[in-house]
């Protein structure tokens, strides 16, 4: 399968097709936790929807050449988040899950750092790669063909703070 592009609309739209299955599930939660950087917006937005609070927590796989180089999964020290404690049902989101090692690790760091707080997580992605070896609670796309995924964001990994001071139009109308 060829490289999978998603348009900001595209992107969106998945989001919210995310947001509608996790309701049709009747599932309740108290507590959304989003792995940064790719599972942000994902996060951002379904806590707007369900007016959950947000947790975040860092995690980093991927480095090198145009970011597509899978390392090992570091994570930062603590979630960030507004609330004094963390919420007893998790929906943890993502983006999308590739090997599913950081999402099953993330399991296991929630369990040894905040395990007392919680009874029950779940897990939501966008695109669920045939070549994972976690499957999530919820997901919108399932890819046998394991492409790589260029989200619409991406841009802004290769673009220079110099070309967007100097344009006359924003970097995501760019062609």
């Amino acid at each position: 399968m060829p490289d999978l592009h998603v348009s900001w609309t595209e992107y969106h739209q998945t989001i919210e097709q995310l947001a509608v299955q996790i309701h049709q599930s009747n599932w309740h939660f108290n507590q959304i936790v989003c792995l940064s950087r790719g599972g942000l917006r994902v996060g951002d937005i379904l806590s707007r929807l369900y007016k959950q609070p947000l947790a975040i927590l860092a995690a980093a796989s991927y480095g090198g050449e145009g970011g597509q180089t899978r390392g090992s999964v570091t994570f930062s020290h603590d979630l960030a988040m507004t609330t004094p404690n963390l919420g007893s049902h998790v929906l943890l989101v993502d983006d999308l899950v590739d090997s599913g090692v950081t999402l099953e690790k993330t399991l296991m760091w929630l369990d040894r750092r905040y395990g007392f707080y919680i009874e029950e997580v779940r897990t939501a992605v966008l695109w669920y790669k045939a070549c994972s070896i976690f499957k999530p609670d919820y997901y919108v796309s399932y890819l046998p063909d394991n492409p790589w995924i260029h989200q619409p964001f991406e841009i802004y990994e290769q673009g220079k703070l110099v070309e967007l001071a100097t344009s006359s139009f924003p970097v995501y109308d760019r062609p």
